[in-house]
């Protein structure tokens, strides 16, 4: 019996632990080969299903609804959240802060199956820091869309150490790097009571919208959560 494909892409320490990038071919698919990132040896993040992902993007752009957009996106990930904002006439430019310089590494080296897409884009700005440390600082610029897809959820965080980012301090520091009618879009795989009254408490405008899928690897429904806030234009 032939064994499943399966190989290591990339495999890095990091201050996070150890990350792991890998291509394998799926037991319950043979034949159909992903892309799969996990870090201290779990799993986070796939090619195979990548839904709400690129719902974010879409609906942020839906809900901003104005031309010329200047985005930053939190986290790089496999790059599905870059590459679906930057599909819309209307986003001018998409910045992406990452944390990790491996998994910009893998970008640059072609790597992932986004590479060459998001290689040749030009309304595209990578840059190696901390999301949560830029956004509780001062601004030096501003953006109409912030959207954050870095941790599992506000209350499941990557880095042992929490961060004050899904308080309402930390959504008012965030919110200053807004412009007026901005969005702000996070990702969570998982509800969050306390995050959405933090959010309610700091804009005007904030919607929880469920992502539902048939998760084919596992036979159910698995359902992600996006948090969107806004203020209303002056």
């Amino acid at each position: 019996m032939t064994k499943p494909y399966l190989k290591i892409l990339a495999y890095e320490d990091t201050c996070l632990g150890p990350l792991c990038l890998r291509e394998r071919e799926l037991l319950s698919q043979p034949g159909t080969i992903v892309t799969e990132v996990t870090l201290n040896h779990e799993f986070l993040m796939s090619s195979f299903n990548t839904d709400s992902e690129r719902v974010i993007s879409n609906r942020s752009v839906e809900i901003h609804g104005d031309k010329n957009i200047d985005a930053l996106v939190g986290g790089l990930g496999l790059g599905y959240t870059a590459a679906e904002l930057l599909k819309h006439d209307n986003v001018a430019s998409v910045e992406v802060i990452e944390f990790l310089p491996p998994v910009i590494d893998w970008m640059n080296q072609g790597l992932v199956p986004l590479s060459g897409n998001l290689a040749n884009n030009g309304k595209l700005t990578i840059v190696e820091a901390d999301v949560y440390a830029y956004l509780w600082s001062p601004p030096a610029k501003t953006f109409d869309l912030i959207v954050i897809d870095v941790d599992h959820s506000p209350s499941d965080q990557l880095d042992e150490q929490e961060h004050s980012f899904y308080t309402m301090a930390g959504l008012q520091r965030a919110k200053a790097h807004l412009k007026p009618g901005g969005v702000l879009a996070v990702w969570s795989y998982a509800q969050s009571s306390d995050f959405a009254d933090a959010l309610r408490n700091t804009f005007q405008s904030v919607s929880v919208e469920p992502v539902t899928t048939l998760n084919t690897l596992v036979g159910h429904e698995q359902t992600d959560w996006l948090f969107f806030g806004r203020d209303d234009e002056p």
